[in-house]
């Protein structure tokens, strides 16, 4: 069985016709037919039938095809990690990111890491926090962004970047919105707007607001950054989200106010799987991670 064979086999497969997966593959149809003929042979079965002039898989066919596939990608994936050994510059770094992260940090470092290695090619992927956590673990990935750091996980290396702080975001004609600074208890008889149950954001909301001594009403609830601000914008309620988040702006008709007591704050970093090594593109880029932020830190 040749790589190349299976490589006709999915083409003509996916086409359903001999004569334009020949051409797609630039070669002749009699070799595609030729090829293909083998690899049944081989094979003991029929994987293609001929109906008419076009070509349909059998049953057995697309049971194999399916699994041609999904090894076929696991090479090409092999054969991207030897070429990112051979030039550490170049390559593509899978990373995960939350939508807290997406507006501001995730663009700044990106763009930095770019302006010295234009080689590298970034896919990116945007998950839940939990979501993020797996897709390092079983390899979907390469590193997550996340913020809250997990701590005491046994399949990850974890690496706090900063600290930041939860600010409230209220609407601009609210009570409070003058204020330099509040006491999180001072929002006690609000309405708020927050993340649904399971998203971690909501849950250090409800945590501060429980060290404060009081249980917050969540009247509303938003799966995205920009929809709760919109919520807040429009005098639903009030929030809790982490400072970061109005680097850029702060939205119209809405305040941020820093809270005074009790601290509310998270930490942000990135995890890389304990038991995979990183390839050096990957290696290279989390390094440039850590001192990224260390010269930020060294700057305040």
């Amino acid at each position: 069985m040749e790589l190349r064979q299976l490589r006709y086999f999915i083409e003509v497969a996916e086409r359903e016709h001999m004569t334009e997966a020949a051409d797609n593959l630039n070669v002749a149809q009699s070799a595609v037919s030729y090829q293909i003929t083998k690899l049944e042979e081989e094979l003991g079965v029929k994987l293609l039938e001929r109906v008419g002039r076009n070509i349909k898989v059998t049953q057995i066919g697309y049971i194999f095809l399916k699994y041609v596939k999904s090894s076929l990608k696991k090479l090409d994936e092999a054969k991207e990690k030897i070429d990112e050994f051979l030039d550490p510059q170049a390559g593509t770094i899978k990373i995960g990111y939350p939508t807290s992260l997406a507006r501001y940090w995730l663009p700044t470092v990106i763009s930095a890491y770019k302006n010295d290695f234009p080689n590298v090619s970034f896919h990116l992927r945007q998950g839940s926090y939990a979501n993020l956590i797996d897709a390092v673990k079983n390899g979907e990935i390469d590193l997550a962004f996340l913020g809250p750091v997990p701590t005491n996980d046994p399949d990850l290396e974890t690496k706090i970047l900063f600290m930041e702080n939860i600010v409230a975001l209220l609407p601009s004609l609210h009570p409070l919105a003058e204020k330099k600074r509040i006491p999180l208890s001072d929002m006690r008889n609000d309405k708020f707007v927050l993340f649904p149950k399971g998203y971690v954001l909501r849950k250090l909301a409800v945590e501060a607001c429980r060290e404060a001594g009081f249980e917050p009403e969540i009247t509303s609830e938003g799966e995205d950054m920009d929809a709760l601000k919109g919520l807040v914008s429009a005098g639903i309620g009030v929030s809790l989200l982490p400072e970061s988040t109005f680097y850029d702006s702060t939205p119209r008709f809405t305040v941020k106010v820093p809270i005074e007591t009790p601290k509310a704050r998270r930490t942000v970093g990135v995890i890389i799987p304990k038991h995979r090594e990183l390839a050096p593109a990957e290696r290279n880029f989390y390094q440039f991670l850590i001192q990224f932020f260390n010269r930020l830190e060294q700057y305040k």
